[in-house]
């Protein structure tokens, strides 16, 4: 088994709903099992600001998935919650988005999956929640969470209650 992140967010629909439903699901993924998840946040849009806010968070899963087997599982995943992806739309609106952030200490740099996700260490959306429950956990070429989260501003993040 291997101990993975995931990074969940939405801005469509009923989003708090749509994530604590997406966590559940994550559980039903073939050979993974829920470990544990953050709290939800409420998060401003990044990247593209012209949009609602979003809701995250961050859970670990173990699973004797590959890599990019899991990938998949997540963006079928994606798909029954509705996500249409569009090429030419970069950081827009979701109903559910699922980024896999690391897959135990692997490195990957693969044409549809590079692991740790290649922003995670920047995005105060994820290092929050994953600070939460993982402030030791090692993202690799950048370091321990609990210092890439004091890097990053955190400002209009707030747990959702």
């Amino acid at each position: 088994m291997t101990l993975a992140w995931i990074g969940l967010g939405a801005n469509l629909g009923d989003a708090v709903t749509t994530v604590r439903a997406a966590i559940a699901a994550l559980d039903g993924l073939p050979g993974t099992q829920l470990r544990q998840a953050s709290r939800l946040y409420a998060t401003p849009a990044w990247g593209n600001e012209n949009q609602p806010p979003f809701v995250n968070a961050v859970a670990g899963v173990e699973t004797t998935l590959a890599a990019g087997d899991l990938l998949q599982a997540m963006l079928a995943l994606e798909q029954q919650f509705g996500r249409v992806r569009d090429p030419a739309v970069h950081w827009g609106p979701r109903a559910l988005d699922l980024d896999l952030l690391l897959y135990g200490r692997q490195v990957l740099d693969e044409p549809c999956l590079q692991v740790p996700h290649p922003y995670l260490h920047e995005r105060a959306f994820v290092l929050v929640p994953l600070a939460e429950i993982a402030v030791d956990l090692v993202i690799p070429g950048h370091g321990r969470v609990r210092d890439a989260v004091m890097r990053v501003d955190a400002c209009g993040i707030a747990p959702i209650r």
